[in-house]
């Protein structure tokens, strides 16, 4: 299939013509998800509409190398976990097709990269190998093609003297973050940060108690002086984000979908209630675009969803996931 199909997607009857098509060739050639398929007695032929395609649970990424048979993978990415978890693994055959998929989505939300001056606080991501997030920050701060722009890992005081200096010279910032890092941060210094978006990812990793997502954004509010807190969803079995600019309600790239199941009934689908979230991400072509994770979530009429926490049954890991 080409790359462009999905990328190209307008109208809801579109992305269900693509997904079907994305379905066929997954069922075809990425043998994990066949098997997944053959063992709920489902077939490309009895399959016509999205609520009808079989959605992999997320553990097969601890499990199983899921990638397409006539691929070979150029990258692997890897989910953080914690201290003797076993970890995720992501075997990427495309690095242009996620490089596609990210960069479209964030200027659909944000616009040019090269507008901003982007800060990337993502300590717990940069202390280890295989992270897609920081693949794709690293790309972003890149293409700010700007001298100001960078990572930082442990230094608060470089991070707090240039989002000073950024202020004072009223230059258009984007400051990502892991959310305890972020704390850290305003906890070190006060901020009334006018020229600034705050971006937090990836809860607290082990490293500060989890907290509801809408006490975090007061908090974070609070601290950094500013109106809104904006998110990012996305996770290492993933190749597309979703973003959230305010209020914790996220919006996806036309190539994305997200679907909520019901808690006691895994093939029955809710909407405007909490359910499971189940991912639909046609970036992820050579390996499973149709994936069940272990996040709750509230899809709304309007396309928009919220993140609200985790089944209990699984390990807290994944960017974005705050705990009820």
């Amino acid at each position: 299939m080409p790359h462009e199909k999905i990328f190209n997607i307008q109208t809801p009857e579109d992305f269900k013509k693509v997904a079907l098509s994305v379905f066929r060739y997954q069922y075809e050639n990425v043998e994990v998800y066949r098997q997944f398929c053959l063992a709920l007695q489902v077939a490309p032929k009895q399959v016509t509409e999205i609520s009808e395609i079989p959605f992999l649970p997320i553990q097969f990424f601890k499990s199983h190398r899921i990638i397409a048979q006539d691929r070979q993978e150029q990258t692997v990415f890897t989910s953080s976990g914690t201290t003797g978890s076993i970890t995720s693994k992501h075997y990427v055959a495309s690095t242009n097709l996620y490089e596609a998929s990210f960069n479209q989505a964030f200027q659909k939300q944000y616009g040019n990269p090269a507008d901003y001056t982007i800060l990337a606080l993502l300590p717990s991501y940069l202390e280890r190998e295989g992270s897609s997030l920081i693949y794709m920050v690293n790309s972003l701060i890149q293409q700010s093609n700007n001298p100001d722009s960078g990572f930082y890992l442990h230094d608060m005081d470089a991070l707090i003297e240039k989002l000073t200096y950024l202020e004072a010279e009223g230059k258009k910032t984007l400051l990502l973050g892991v959310s305890y890092a972020l704390l850290d941060l305003m906890e070190t210094h006060p901020f009334e940060l006018k020229n600034t978006i705050v971006m937090e990812t990836g809860g607290m990793k082990g490293r500060r108690k989890e907290m509801i997502k809408e006490e975090l954004h007061v908090v974070l509010q609070q601290g950094f002086g500013v109106a809104e807190i904006h998110s990012e969803y996305g996770m290492t079995e993933l190749l597309s984000q979703a973003y959230s600019t305010g209020n914790g309600m996220f919006s996806c790239p036309p190539w994305l979908k997200i679907l909520t199941r019901d808690t006691e009934d895994p093939f029955t689908y809710v909407n405007g209630k909490t359910g499971g979230i189940n991912v639909i991400d046609l970036a992820n072509l050579y390996s499973c675009s149709f994936i069940a994770t272990q996040d709750l979530g509230k899809t709304h009429s309007n396309g928009s969803f919220e993140v609200l926490g985790r089944f209990d049954d699984s390990d807290i890991r994944g960017c974005n996931l705050m705990v009820l």
